[in-house]
């Protein structure tokens, strides 16, 4: 028996609190598993999806972008893995009745986790201007008011055409392809709020975006540096990787400023004694102040310099260039202002120091808690230094390694998914198809808010994701996304961007990974790129939620038909009926997938793209050779009587997907409105534990923004900090606090003051 969806919005603001927890997965996450898999899919069905994750021979999950061994495990998931194919594989459904049930106006009103749990999508659904409900439409109807209302912008650039991480090695290819053909770059992705700072720093000081280590790489390491990461929740089979290298010798630094149980313990519930003792993780935990972690770096920097011998001089002068510069700074640092910056001890960086110094093969790992600060990309340029200046990109168990969150969100960059394309894709794209792309650079997720909101830009098109959800400042945001003529969003389920529209709006139901994909020559298939550059397929072997499904390149195929009509040459009728014929493309167009379809074919497991500075150590930057780079320190500072807050996930959570209302690791039960901070902090501020808080945010152009009724959680967070969970707190975000060059939402350092109020 499934479960019905729930008929209320639960409270959200009376969370109980227990003591966190101190060790990951084990017995309590294979019981949460099968009872949030079961509620939403029934004992069969469980059974049935659960074995065909992230097989050879199965879908890929879509939940996070970890890579899987050659060896596959029966059960190759994860618990947040299997929470996010339950979500999909639902027999739960949202049909048109529903939205004759429930205007607009009451799903603005619901939670996102309300809305998530209603169930799949089963038709396009179609909101005329001026009407308060969603009414049912054809495909047809709904590819032509696409048509209608870009054939009458001024321009092509004030469409936004927006990817999630879900869509598809071949949705991407063709959505860019789309854009492109139709006019423009704006082409909008998540990567614009996660990694961007990652790829920023790493194209301009290794030549290539994308990280340099294997999971083979993983297992022979000597050092793994984990570096503002959850993996407990947001990556939980990195766990597994962790727990190898620590068994071959490896020792393991967290940087957080949270203890976080997984990096302490995990009980691996794929093996009886990892159920029963599990594995101690974690050597040497550095209790890191939020945004501190350039400063930490760049004295390591420092010290290494100063130890005879401890540079690898043959690597500097064969493969690197800017050593002079990037010394003189790294010399000047300080160690009281590092101290400051960090709120860590000499003892704990000099601990930190002995196990660098005694590593031939060290690999630093990161997450959003290092690309989501104003100077996250001087921060990775810094974390790249620490390794070139020991030789450590390059060589087997060692490199840097930003952990990707979304399943392919890796591979739709790959894909052309880039407001600012390279020339030669944008060349190899013309030469392919005959078309003229435009090259001037699009708009990223920031300015294409900020275009809505001046009304630069009218029709809003998303592949997959909550964009509203997900985005900052939310009451902008919002604002923003109203002024739109049209907003399209193409979903398995609902999310609060459904019920955020422009004058007219289109919800078009896609198939899932886990659906059956049939088309005109038989049964398909899709591909991803995971986190390490691997590529492999996807194939989905449950009957799609409803027979009025699309699949994304089928979407994407027949707007184009729709929009182009005649000018166009493209056969987008033929990619829709064979996927095959998408990647024969892409293989003629992106680098590294020569032979795509024979390769995948001959490597059931996948095939790893190539990468210069792994490979070759060749680096492929404007220097030709790894660039050591020299930028001032740089750290937040924060008055009197205020706190530094990070936003962050609850373990019932994946991005904006809410799965329930617990945070099991952290000891939250039943509520997601609770504000984690020290006790001493707390107590000097005159908040007793439990006592509830309006967090306001304060900004230099003396503006404030407010996010009303959490609960104070006294929590062993580093002193001076707090953190709560998003996207409750993205209100507090401006639009323009962004990371320089990058221009990614700054979420990670919001100076805030904590005013004493009542449950929201």
């Amino acid at each position: 028996m499934v479960s019905k969806p729930p008929a209320g919005d639960p409270v959200q603001d009376a969370p109980q609190v227990a003591p966190p927890q101190h060790a990951a997965a084990g017995l309590p996450a294979v019981g949460h598993t099968l009872k949030i898999a079961q509620a939403q899919m029934g004992v069969r069905r469980t059974a049935r999806t659960l074995l065909k994750v992230n097989q050879k021979d199965g879908f890929d999950c879509p939940g996070c972008a970890w890579p899987e061994a050659d060896k596959r495990h029966v059960a190759e998931f994860c618990e947040n893995g299997a929470k996010a194919v339950a979500e999909e594989a639902t027999l739960r459904r949202v049909t048109p009745d529903f939205f004759a049930a429930h205007p607009l106006s009451d799903l603005a009103n619901r939670s996102g986790y309300w809305l998530g749990q209603q169930g799949r999508i089963t038709q396009p659904m179609y909101l005329p201007e001026g009407a308060e409900r969603y009414e049912a439409v054809t495909w047809e109807r709904a590819f032509a008011v696409i048509a209608e209302e870009l054939r009458a912008l001024s321009s092509p650039d004030e469409a936004l055409f927006y990817t999630s991480g879900r869509t598809s090695n071949e949705a991407a290819f063709l959505l860019q392809l789309f854009a492109r053909e139709f006019g423009t770059n704006n082409l909008p992705d998540c990567s614009n709020m996660c990694h961007e700072s990652s790829g920023s720093a790493l194209n301009e000081t290794i030549g290539i975006g994308k990280g340099s280590v294997s999971l083979e790489d993983l297992h022979q390491a000597d050092l793994i540096i984990v570096a503002g990461q959850n993996p407990g929740t947001n990556h939980p089979r990195m766990l597994s990787a962790l727990e190898k290298a620590k068994a071959a010798g490896a020792r393991i630094i967290s940087v957080n400023p949270l203890p976080e149980a997984g990096l302490e313990k995990f009980k691996n519930p794929q093996t009886p004694q990892g159920m029963l003792k599990g594995a101690s993780l974690t050597d040497l935990f550095l209790q890191i102040r939020i945004g501190g972690d350039q400063a930490l770096f760049r004295l390591l920097n420092k010290l290494i310099l100063d130890t005879e011998g401890a540079v690898d001089e043959e690597f500097v002068r064969e493969h690197t260039h800017g050593y002079e510069e990037f010394t003189a700074a790294a010399r000047a640092a300080d160690w009281d202002e590092t101290l400051a910056a960090t709120g860590l001890t000499r003892g704990e960086i000099e601990r930190a120091l002995e196990m660098v110094l005694a590593s031939q093969r060290t690999i630093v790992c990161w997450a959003m808690g290092l690309t989501q600060h104003k100077h996250s990309v001087p921060t990775i340029r810094e974390v790249v230094n620490f390794l070139l200046l020991r030789g450590n990109i390059g060589r087997p168990g060692a490199g840097v390694c930003p952990v990707r969150g979304h399943s392919n969100v890796q591979g739709d960059r790959t894909m052309g998914i880039f407001e600012r394309p390279a020339p030669a894709f944008l060349d190899a794209l013309d030469k392919e198809f005959g078309i003229v792309s435009p090259r001037h650079h699009g708009l990223d997720v920031v300015r294409s808010i900020q275009a809505l909101r001046d009304g630069e830009a009218k029709v809003f098109f998303a592949m997959g994701g909550n964009f509203v959800g997900a985005t900052p400042d939310t009451e902008v945001t919002e604002a923003a996304m109203r002024r739109a003529r049209l907003t399209v969003h193409v979903s398995t389920k609902l999310n609060r961007s459904h019920a955020v529209t422009g004058r007219r709006a289109l919800i078009l139901p896609t198939l899932g990974r886990t659906d059956k994909d049939v088309q005109a020559s038989g049964k398909q298939f899709v591909t991803v790129e995971d986190s390490m550059g691997l590529v492999h397929a996807s194939r989905g072997n449950l009957p799609p939620a409803s027979p009025h499904l699309l699949s994304e390149p089928a979407i994407v195929a027949r707007m184009a038909r729709a929009v182009l009509g005649a000018r166009s040459a493209t056969p987008w009728e033929e990619f829709e009926k064979d996927y095959a014929t998408i990647r024969d493309r892409i293989a003629r167009v992106v680098p590294g997938f020569d032979d795509f379809n024979a390769r995948l074919a001959a490597n059931p497991g996948g095939f790893a793209l190539p990468h210069a500075p792994r490979d070759e150590r060749r680096f492929p930057t404007a220097t030709g050779k790894a660039n050591f780079t020299a930028a001032p320190v740089e750290y937040p500072e924060v008055p009197e009587g205020r706190l530094l807050l990070q936003t962050l996930r609850s373990h019932d959570q994946y991005n904006t997907t809410i799965y329930g209302l617990d945070d099991r690791y952290r000891g939250i039960k039943g509520g997601r409105r609770v504000v984690l901070v020290h006790p001493q902090d707390a107590a000097a501020l005159g908040l007793a534990d439990g006592a509830y808080t309006d967090l306001v945010s304060e900004w230099k152009d003396g503006s404030e923004r407010r996010a009303p009724g959490f609960r104070v959680v006294y929590y062993p967070t580093a002193r001076g900090c707090a953190a709560a969970y998003y996207p409750e707190t993205n209100v507090l975000v401006p639009l323009e606090s962004t990371a320089d060059v990058s221009n990614t939402p700054a979420s990670k350092s919001v100076v805030v003051r904590l005013e004493q109020s009542q449950p929201a």
